[in-house]
């Protein structure tokens, strides 16, 4: 039903402590559009009950899809968030053949949907629940909305990530949206560039919807407040599943919980990922490639996965994904991704099978 990947140092840890949440300090969130809709069951446990009587900051980083989520997880009921963005994703309709415009605005409709009354004021003012949106500023042909000379700058950008993955710093730069609280610094083993701008009422709905603003599919987001002029784009080009490490840099008053924390890495607790593949991809242009993520980059990680055997038990025996709009038809397509999401909750009881019982024999060795 589920699966569980723990890096070298995370293993470790969990075997001397047992799976506890207080362990985690990072929380990640893939891109990868409705294949999130997998981890909807778990992502509800976790900030429903996990989570729930937390004390201590957890820092949630998230990019497109992931960033959502990240919006939902920092509200005041991040269970009635996540699941308002879920259905509201899920009965997305467009005409045949949608525009670019089309999309670009159904994602403004499910934002205003997301944030609901008060979601921005709560998200910013989250002292637990620190969300972080990974956004992409484009440089050069990327930058442009013209579809000619985005699909020139992309085609750059696939023979510069096949020859080296660090060249694509000449065309895009990692943007980090977070509370003006946050301490956390993003350890990246390819040197991109990375800003840190703190949230505003300004800046955050724009940062959010740049997070997820696919080239080609979506617009890109111009001059986002606070923020160096230019064009921003969906945050997966550079970081799609990650392959970086999250420094929390501890305040003087701030206790290290764990010591064998503070003997592994003084700066770093652990990182939660749900996720919804085995084998992570480091960004956009990796999606098709040989490359594989750094064992370095999660060493204190534990990957929460959806199993084979659960996937095969779904409609289609896939996960969603944003080809389903294409290839089956709009009330075809709702339904199976309603029964989805329904179907996830099997995911979060296995979870919660294993934290009540401390079977720690079912996390394998990432």
């Amino acid at each position: 039903m589920l699966n569980i990947y723990a890096g070298s140092n995370a293993l470790k840890t969990i075997q001397e402590h047992g799976f506890k949440q207080e362990l985690f300090t990072n929380f990640l969130g893939a891109s990868g559009g409705p294949k999130w809709f997998t981890l909807f069951g778990l992502d509800k446990y976790l900030f429903g009950e996990f989570f729930k009587e937390r004390t201590t900051e957890l820092n949630i980083i998230g990019s497109s899809a992931g960033a959502f989520r990240a919006a939902c997880f920092a509200q005041n009921d991040p269970v009635a968030a996540i699941s308002r963005l879920a259905n509201k994703y899920a009965r997305t309709a467009y005409a045949d053949k949608p525009s670019v415009k089309d999309i670009s605005d159904s994602a403004v409709n499910m934002l205003d949907h997301l944030f609901g009354n008060n979601g921005i004021n709560e998200i910013i003012n989250n002292k637990i629940f620190k969300a972080h949106f990974i956004v992409a500023k484009s440089k050069g042909l990327t930058s442009y909305d013209n579809r000619l000379a985005q699909v020139a700058g992309l085609l750059a950008s696939m023979l510069l990530n096949k020859i080296d993955r660090k060249l694509l710093a000449f065309q895009y730069e990692r943007y980090i949206y977070r509370p003006s609280s946050s301490h956390i610094k993003i350890n990246d083993p390819y040197n991109f560039s990375s800003h840190y701008i703190d949230f505003t009422k300004e800046n955050i709905g724009s940062a959010l919807l740049a997070s997820g603003s696919i080239p080609l599919v979506m617009s890109g987001i111009k001059n986002i407040a606070n923020s160096p002029k230019g064009t921003y784009r969906d945050g997966g080009i550079i970081d799609y599943h990650f392959d970086f490490t999250v420094e929390h840099k501890l305040l003087e008053h701030e206790p290290v919980k764990h010591k064998s924390i503070e003997h592994n890495n003084k700066t770093q607790g652990l990182t939660l990922y749900p996720h919804f593949s085995p084998k992570p991809k480091a960004g956009w242009f990796d999606k098709n490639s040989s490359r594989q993520v750094l064992a370095k980059s999660y060493e204190n990680t534990v990957l929460i996965v959806p199993s084979s055997k659960f996937i095969a038990s779904l409609p289609y025996k896939k996960i969603p994904d944003r080809n389903d709009f294409k290839n089956l038809a709009t009330d075809t397509r709702i339904k199976y991704w309603l029964t989805v999401l329904s179907e996830t909750d099997r995911l979060a009881e296995s979870l919660n099978e294993l934290i009540i019982k401390q079977d720690l024999s079912r996390i394998q060795r990432f």
